[in-house]
């Protein structure tokens, strides 16, 4: 069924009618039409407000008829993998983490990009430990900023091609087991 039919539906069993399921979403009328006609697919906060009035489970609207989830907002989907990407800016491990664990369960290719991250960071920290050994050693600290600079580049090209559905590709010592080089989000 489709997501505006099944809320209709929903609506309709609820007793309430699209002004009164406006208001409690705190969309305008015309929304609730267009998304009830099928004129607009519903972002996935919209369906999240919807469901909280209508007081069923989100995952309801990302099912399709056989139950396969489906993927409701795929601009939203390479935000969260671009951000990821661009997290892998510095070998600072934390926020790359942080954002894997909060949408791999939401995000398919969520585990794939990390892992594509993870190796790269390494790397970079692999690199800028043997620019501290360089620095301790000449006190030119060159050579920490270049790699730097490097992995700055890399994760900011690379978090352009996620967010426009090109291929991501990285260098690194530290191979991720199945690291593709290319976003299906498309």
């Amino acid at each position: 069924m489709k997501i505006g039919l099944l809320i209709k539906e929903l609506r309709i069993k609820k007793g309430l009618t699209q002004e009164e399921l406006a208001d409690k979403t705190e969309l305008s009328t015309r929304t609730i039409q267009r998304i009830e006609n099928g004129e607009v697919a519903p972002r996935a906060y919209t369906l999240q407000m919807i469901a909280k009035v209508l007081e069923v489970d989100f995952s309801l609207f990302t099912k399709d008829d056989s139950g396969v989830e489906m993927d409701v907002d795929k601009d939203s989907n390479r935000t969260w993998l671009a951000m990821i990407h661009l997290s892998g800016m510095l070998p600072l491990f934390l926020p790359s983490y942080i954002i894997w664990n909060r949408k791999k369960a939401d995000i398919k290719e969520m585990t794939e990009h990390y892992r594509a991250v993870l190796s790269f960071q390494s790397t970079i920290l692999f690199m800028c430990l043997i620019g501290f050994w360089v620095l301790y050693n000449t006190s030119n600290p060159r050579v920490i900023l270049i790699f730097l600079l490097i992995s700055g580049l890399f994760s900011v090209k690379n978090t352009f091609n996620v967010l426009n559905g090109k291929p991501y590709k990285y260098f690194g010592i530290f191979r991720a087991k199945r690291n593709k080089t290319k976003s299906t989000l498309r």
